[in-house]
């Protein structure tokens, strides 16, 4: 028998006929032990898996050993000094230190044990005292209380592990081998997350993997594609395989916010926050570096969120993110984080900072790694009042040496931005004016291949207009901005090289009044969309930059996103739920066709999967350029294929639909001759049915409608 659906308020009044109480806390409900009701939890075959202990009720304990062993008169005074280094990490339980005295010698034995309101504070000042130094003879040995239990577990006699056979392993970049040589891409949208393929020939998309509850929070790609990775309540875990999503690693850490790539996919990052027991203190921010393939903590960092909070454009919970930032291109060599008055550099092979020790810069705010070269790029405000003047400085990494250093006088704000191929930097510098009522903005153009890295200077030809965006052309030469007022400001174009003049910046052309705040090169430069996000509710203009027109000019009301697939063919514009309304994405062809549209309720995300670059030399992308026409007579033909096919299913399409027409006017033509006789009797024998065989005549018909009687008083 089918289950019968209902509706809630139908639910509710059987409820309350049956006086049963729907007022139910779901929270307290507890399932029979081993009982999932059918469902298996991705979360629970992590937690179960991993045999991780957070409930075995001693993760917030830890033992400090090597304290000095002192007699009872000596007690407080040891104890005091213990807890003074201790309360200051996090809040120690009350009766929550505890130091075991022999019962024989009425001494200490040399150790304690300390119990934090949380593991996350235990773990800090596990971090933090594990040996420190008290005096010359003790040095903190710090142990958190679980780990002696996994030690305990270890048996006495060893034993051979157990040899496993071989398996070898998907081929996990099979999907860039499509016959079609499609692109992938994952949207997110209420509970549901789908792996798609962008079909554009046929204008629509077509469906690789679907899941529901995939995700707790989001999803993301690594940079070269090859992984999906997912967030959970216990940790993170990256999906894969030749033909579908497999899950190929986990990484336990428990309430993880965060995650971010290598460049080269060879490690992951994680990190949390955790509110502190004292509502003074700042969160408690635990990081962890994951080996993405074998899924083994490489280093871990904790503190307090203060200590990361310095730097960076974005942030959540008051830590910039990302706090690390990956150096030395794809090969993933070096990563590095901002601190007060210094650059911590560390070397991905040892996990260590490089010469152990940290670059000390005086004041630095910010830094940026070149792309493609271990060159950090790092800028320092002015100090003294302007007597020592701001500084961006070029900093080759491992020898630590300053490559090129530029003085910055009257700087308000500074703003880094690299070339992708590294061969270039912008520094967009406000300065203050004369008055410093107000503010200018010029660029600082570093020319990093170059013998001695030319630097020039290039201001507006309104030196006042506000920049609203910039952006290099990927690959290339030219770069974009945005700049003027609001709502119509100006776009210019400008190239780092000239026929006439290859060591000089010359502006190409300025669009005057623009509806546009946003730019979006293809990953293969030459074109551009110039877009109108957020106020300007989704304008978009396709502009061809080598031959400096539009190609197209469009609109996608309310779009919040734009994103460019990684060959430069379509781009993708969507509106996630921000907006109430007209939520989903539209596929775009390069020069601003629009291919097709999908509307999805509740999207949050729309990401196309990156792809490794490409094998062929600079050389063989040049001569196949030279030759595409030759090239493309295959593809030509394959789309002609297409067309007609297309084609001749329109044809089908409408075909079926004239039958279903043709069926229906049938149907009610038999109907109308059932009726025949009936409508003859109605018109009082009149056998015709058409209007201009009858006469209209008047009939006037009298009705009596209520009579009554009224006795009237009849005076002489």
């Amino acid at each position: 028998m089918a289950a019968e659906v209902m509706l809630m308020n139908e639910i509710e009044a059987t409820a309350a006929r049956m006086g049963i109480d729907m007022n139910i806390d779901f929270n307290s409900i507890q399932l029979p032990p081993g009982e999932d009701c059918g469902i298996v939890s991705d979360d629970e075959d992590v937690y179960h898996d991993d045999q991780l202990e957070f409930d075995s009720g001693f993760g917030n304990i830890i033992v400090v050993d090597n304290l000095p062993v002192v007699p009872r008169e000596k007690f407080d005074k040891l104890e005091g000094v213990i807890r003074k280094i201790y309360s200051q990490i996090g809040v120690i339980k009350e009766d929550g230190l505890w130091m075991p005295v022999d019962p024989e010698t009425k001494k200490t034995l040399g150790y304690c044990f300390i119990e934090y309101n949380t593991p996350q504070e235990a773990e800090l000042a596990k971090e933090k005292t594990n040996g420190y130094k008290l005096d010359r003879a003790h040095i903190f040995a710090v142990n958190m209380f679980d780990d002696f239990d996994k030690y305990m577990r270890v048996p006495d006699e060893w034993a051979p592990p157990e040899i496993k056979p071989y398996i070898p392993g998907e081929n996990l970049q099979k999907w860039l081998t499509d016959e079609k040589a499609r692109d992938q891409f994952v949207i997110h949208a209420g509970t549901d997350t789908e792996v798609l393929w962008n079909d554009a020939r046929q204008s629509k998309t077509e469906l690789v993997y679907k899941r529901t509850y995939w995700t707790d929070s989001f999803v993301q790609w690594s940079p070269l594609g090859t992984y999906l990775a997912t967030v959970h309540r216990q940790g993170a875990a990256v999906w894969g395989g030749a033909n579908t999503f497999n899950r190929l690693m986990r990484y336990a850490h428990p309430l993880v916010k965060l995650i971010d790539f290598s460049p080269g996919e060879k490690f992951l990052v994680t990190y949390s926050s955790h509110k502190p027991s004292n509502p003074l203190d700042a969160n408690m921010v635990v990081m962890n570096i994951f080996d993405v393939r074998t899924g083994k903590v490489m280093r871990d960092f904790k503190g307090s969120a203060d200590e990361f909070a310095i730097g960076g454009a974005g942030s959540v919970a008051g830590v910039s993110w990302p706090v690390f930032r990956w150096g030395g291109g794809k090969e993933d060599k070096y990563f590095a984080k901002l601190g007060k008055n210094m650059i911590s550099v560390y070397e991905a092979e040892t996990f260590s900072l490089i010469d152990k020790k940290s670059l000390k810069v005086e004041n630095v705010v910010d830094f940026s790694w070149s792309p493609t070269d271990p060159i950090l790029a790092l800028f320092v405000p002015e100090l003294g009042g302007g007597n020592q003047p701001a500084r961006v400085s070029l900093v080759q990494i491992p020898s630590k040496e300053e490559m090129r250093q530029k003085n910055l006088f009257s700087v308000s704000d500074c703003k880094m931005y690299w070339q992708s191929n590294g061969e270039y930097l912008a520094v967009q510098a406000d300065r203050y004016t004369k008055t410093k009522k107000s503010t200018y903005t010029g660029f600082e153009l570093f020319r990093i291949k170059e013998r001695d890295i030319p630097i020039e200077v290039l201001e507006l030809d309104n030196k006042n207009d506000k920049i609203i965006a910039f952006a290099w052309e990927p690959k290339g030469h030219r770069f974009a901005v945005i700049h003027g007022d609001n709502p119509r400001p100006d776009i210019s174009f400008y190239t780092m090289r000239t026929t006439h003049n290859l060591g000089r910046v010359s502006k190409l052309t300025t669009l005057k009044g623009k509806q546009a705040n946003a730019l979006f090169w293809s990953p293969g430069g030459r074109f551009i969309v110039l877009a109108g996000l957020k106020g300007f509710n989704g304008q978009l203009e396709f502009f061809n930059v080598d031959e400096l027109e539009t190609m197209a000019t469009a609109e996608h009301f309310m779009a919040t996103d734009i994103e460019w697939d990684p060959t430069g063919r379509y781009v993708a514009t969507s509106v996630t739920s921000v907006h109430e309304m007209e939520n989903g994405f539209n596929i775009w062809s390069f020069n601003g066709k629009l291919l097709y549209r999908i509307l999805k309720d509740h999207f949050i995300q729309f990401l196309w999967r990156p792809r490794p670059p490409s094998f062929l030399t600079p050389e063989k992308e040049e001569e196949i350029a030279r030759n595409l026409k030759k090239y493309s007579k295959k593809y030509e033909a394959e789309d002609q294929d297409v067309s007609m096919l297309l084609s001749e299913q329109d044809r089908e399409k409408r075909r079926m639909l004239k039958e279903e027409w043709d069926k229906w006017v049938s149907k009610w033509r038999w109907a109308h001759e059932e009726e025949k006789l009936e409508r003859q009797e109605l018109r009082d024998g009149e056998a015709s049915d058409e209007e201009e065989e009858y006469e209209a005549k008047e009939v006037e018909v009298e009705e009596l409608l209520d009579v009554s009687e009224e006795v009237v008083a009849f005076e002489e």
